[in-house]
């Protein structure tokens, strides 16, 4: 009975949603036209602009947050190059980092660690919407980190946990997730530093290819290159077997609760075979993203599949959780199978929900890339209204 309750008040919403929908796609058109005019002024004024990430539209934002002010915000491939590849990108992400810590002394969300057989992931709230995660094993009391943003906060939790910190995982190399290794790897001397050589990590000591395996203690992590997002950006794989519990994934800016990163240094084939990549992994693997973007994102999905049952539900868990500000992570690659829309571009409802194809005549099916692009520009759009 309760299914049929919600399946109608969501049918409820359906005509609303349609209309919201038709005008993400009409300004999508219009942005499109534009986007590709700049594309084609920058192809004819630089000869090396081809190997540059793609520009971002002047409506869009790099990291979506409701408040403060973002290092991508509406200044293109200029201000990108800029973040990415000079020391002036360093200095904005320190005031950022002063202007989290003042605002969030004790992060921006509630955060609770998972333990599992001697094994503990703990989720580290920093910046405005950022997550840093210290894999402990338990017996041996050694530690790595994925993306340590603040290195003090990170370092407060390691001193808390009273553990040895002998490796960092960089995911990529925006400031965001990188900006804390220099610190922590003078501080702890012993501590390697790990990532894609492809991507300009900062401080990298260890590099990373596809498949290769960083073992500490009873922690077995493998590296998985999932490009597109950056043209290096790696996921970590936490296996589950040698402590008898789920495999956990550290998926940086690949993957989130129901969205997916934007494509800075690939494109939408790019970015599929990455989100493939994940896909093959198993249903309870927990996913641990690298940001809090669970309700924005989620409220985007029901744009664009208003009557997923799923999304409802979880919707409601995470308004819940963030009333409390609680953290939303982690959720499993099964969840994320039945209400992210990244990552069901296969799904007959969504081709329809985006109307005909990119076809000559109009009524051709959209590729899975095809689908995947349309949809990440819906969601800038979506944001940026």
């Amino acid at each position: 009975m309760a299914a049929v309750v919600a399946a109608t008040a969501l049918k409820g919403r359906g005509a609303r949603n349609a209309r919201v929908l038709r005008g993400i796609l009409s300004g999508a058109t219009a942005n499109k036209a534009s986007q590709n005019r700049t594309r084609a002024l920058q192809s004819h004024s630089s000869p090396e602009c081809k190997e540059e990430p793609e520009p971002l539209s002047p409506e869009l934002e790099y990291i979506p947050r409701k408040r403060g002010k973002n290092p991508m915000k509406a200044v293109g491939l200029a201000w990108y190059s800029l973040y990415t590849r000079t020391w002036l990108g360093y200095l904005f992400y320190r005031q950022q980092l002063r202007r989290a810590r003042n605002r969030y002394p004790k992060g921006h969300s509630r955060t609770q660690p998972r333990l599992f057989n001697g094994v503990k992931v703990l989720p580290i709230p920093v910046l405005s919407d950022n997550y840093s995660y210290l894999i402990i094993d338990t017996q041996a009391r050694l530690a790595v980190v994925v993306d340590p943003s603040d290195p003090q906060a990170v370092q407060a939790s390691i001193e808390k946990e009273g553990v040895d910190l002998v490796a960092i995982l960089c995911t990529h190399k925006h400031w965001d997730h990188s900006g804390g290794n220099r610190d922590l790897s003078r501080r702890h001397q012993d501590c390697r530093v790990y990532g894609s050589p492809q991507d300009g990590i900062p401080y990298l000591t260890h590099p990373l290819c596809h498949q290769d395996v960083v073992s500490v203690g009873r922690l077995q992590i493998r590296a998985l290159a999932t490009p597109g997002h950056t043209q290096g950006h790696l996921v970590y794989l936490l296996d589950g077997e040698p402590y008898k519990g789920p495999s956990c994934l550290f998926s940086g800016d690949l993957l989130f609760l129901s969205g997916c990163g934007r494509t800075f240094e690939g494109t939408a084939e790019t970015m599929l075979t990455s989100l493939d990549t994940v896909l093959g992994l198993g249903d309870d693997t927990l996913l641990w993203p690298g940001h809090e973007y669970a309700e924005e994102n989620l409220g985007f999905a029901g744009v664009v599949e208003p009557e997923n049952l799923a999304r409802e539900r979880k919707m409601q868990w995470v308004q819940r959780q963030r009333m409390e500000r609680k953290s939303t992570c982690p959720s499993t690659l099964g969840e994320e199978r039945s209400y992210n829309p990244f990552l069901r571009t296969h799904c007959l409802v969504l081709q329809e929900a985006l109307g005909p194809g990119p076809g000559p005549t109009g009524d051709d099916s959209y590729s899975r890339a095809e689908l995947l692009e349309k949809l990440r520009r819906l969601k800038d759009l979506h944001k940026s209204k």
